[in-house]
C-alpha cells in the first residue's frame, strides 16, 4: 500500500512521454493546393457542377453559331419535348446505377408496357384508365424480376438485363402482332392515352404535358434520395453494399424496391411515349437503353455507384438535346451528331474518373 500511494501521485514513464508527443491535430493543407487540384476538390463534393457547366457553354456556343433561330421560344421548347422520353428513361435508369447496378431493360420495358396498354384499351375494350393501371403494375413486376435475379438468384445486373431485354422485346412483338396502333384509332377508343402528347402555348413556345411529367418525375425523385431514409439507404448500397449490410441496412430489399420503382418509371415513360408518338409502335425507341445511360453518364453519376445527384441526368438529357438541335441548324449532318454524343460520353467518364481519384 505504501509504495502504490508513492506512486500514485507520480507519473509512469509511459505517460511522461505522451506528454512529450506532439498534440497538434492533423488538418488537410487546403492552402497549397494548384488550381487543378482545387478543381478536382470542388467538382468532387458538387458532381452536378460538370453537366451544369457543359450545358451552358453548349446553349452559348450553340447560340452563335445558330443565332436567333436556336434562342428562339419554339425551339427551345422543342428540345425539351425531344428529350422527354429519355429523361424519363434516364430517371429510371439513374436510380439503378446508383446501386452500382446498370439496367439494359429500362427502353424495353417502356416499349412493352405502351403495347399492354394499347391492345387493353383498344383490342380487348379495356377502359382507358384501367389499362393504364394494368401498365404501371406489369411495369413495376418487370423490374421487380430484374431485382430479385439479381438479389436472390446472385446474376450481375448486365447479364440479367440484357437477357430480360430479349424477354422483354420478344413479348412486345408477340402481343403486338408487330403492329402498331395508329392515331386515328387511339382517338376514337382511347383518346386518354395520348393526354401527354397535348400541349399548353406560352408566348411563341409550346409546353407539352410530357415534359412536365419528366420535370415531376425528377423532382420526385430528388426529394426522395435527399430526404428519406430510403434514399440514403440507395446511396449508401451504391458505396459500398458490405458496408451497408453491416450498417443493419437490408441490401436486398432495398435494391428490389430499386427496380421495382424504375420499372414504374418506365411505365409512367410508356403512357408519355404514346402521346409524344402519336401511336402504339412496338419498333419506336430501339435506342433509347444507350441514350439513357448516356444521360446519366454525361449528368454526372457515376457509373460505379454511390455518388451524383438525380437532377444531372435531367440536365444531360437536355445537354444531349442542345447538342443535337445546335449541330442540326448549322447544318451538321445526322451521322456527325452521333459522332459528337459519342465523344461527350467519353469525356464524360473521364472526368467522372478523374474526380475520383480525389484524395481528401
Amino acid at each position: 500500500m505504501g509504495e502504490t500511494a508513492r506512486t500514485s501521485g507520480k507519473k509512469q514513464e509511459f505517460e511522461q512521454t505522451l506528454d512529450a508527443s506532439d498534440k497538434s491535430v492533423a488538418q488537410f493543407d487546403h492552402k497549397n493546393r494548384n488550381f487543378i487540384d482545387a478543381t478536382q476538390h470542388l467538382l468532387h463534393g458538387n458532381p452536378t457542377m460538370v453537366p451544369v457547366i457543359v450545358l451552358l457553354i453548349s446553349i452559348t456556343v450553340f447560340g452563335i453559331l445558330a443565332g436567333s433561330k436556336f434562342f428562339s421560344p419554339f425551339n427551345l421548347s422543342l428540345i425539351v419535348q425531344q428529350v422527354s422520353i429519355i429523361g424519363i428513361l434516364a430517371a429510371a435508369q439513374s436510380l439503378v446505377i446508383l446501386t452500382a447496378g446498370i439496367d439494359l431493360s429500362v427502353g424495353a420495358i417502356m416499349v412493352l408496357m405502351s403495347v399492354i396498354m394499347g391492345q387493353l384499351a383498344v383490342t380487348l375494350g379495356v377502359p382507358a384508365p384501367l389499362a393504364i393501371l394494368v401498365g404501371f403494375v406489369g411495369g413495376i413486376a418487370a423490374g421487380m424480376l430484374n431485382g430479385f435475379l439479381v438479389t436472390r438468384i446472385k446474376l450481375p445486373p448486365f447479364i440479367v438485363t440484357l437477357g430480360t431485354w430479349n424477354i422483354f422485346f420478344a413479348l412486345n412483338l408477340w402481343l403486338s402482332g408487330a403492329q402498331s396502333i395508329r392515331s386515328q384509332t387511339l382517338d376514337e377508343v382511347a383518346p386518354l392515352l395520348k393526354f401527354f402528347g397535348e400541349s399548353i402555348a406560352i408566348g411563341g413556345a409550346r409546353i407539352t404535358y410530357g415534359s412536365v411529367l419528366m420535370v415531376a418525375i425528377f423532382g420526385v425523385l430528388w426529394y426522395i434520395l435527399n430526404h428519406t431514409s430510403w434514399g440514403r439507404h440507395v446511396y449508401a448500397i451504391g458505396d459500398d453494399k458490405e458496408a451497408a449490410e453491416l450498417s443493419g441496412i437490408r441490401t436486398n430489399r432495398t435494391l428490389i424496391m430499386v427496380y421495382g420503382l424504375a420499372g414504374l418509371v418506365c411505365a409512367i415513360g410508356a403512357w408519355t411515349s404514346i402521346g409524344r408518338v402519336g401511336s402504339v409502335s412496338p419498333q419506336s425507341f430501339q435506342e433509347a437503353n444507350l441514350q439513357s445511360i448516356t444521360a446519366v453518364v454525361i449528368g454526372g453519376i457515376s457509373l460505379f455507384g454511390g455518388r451524383g445527384s438525380i437532377i444531372g441526368p435531367l440536365i444531360g438529357a437536355l445537354i444531349v438535346g442542345v447538342f443535337n438541335s445546335g449541330l442540326r441548324l448549322v447544318g451538321v449532318d445526322v451521322l456527325w451528331q452521333v459522332f459528337a454524343i459519342g465523344w461527350l460520353t467519353i469525356i464524360a467518364v473521364a472526368i467522372d474518373q478523374w474526380i475520383r481519384k480525389v484524395s481528401a
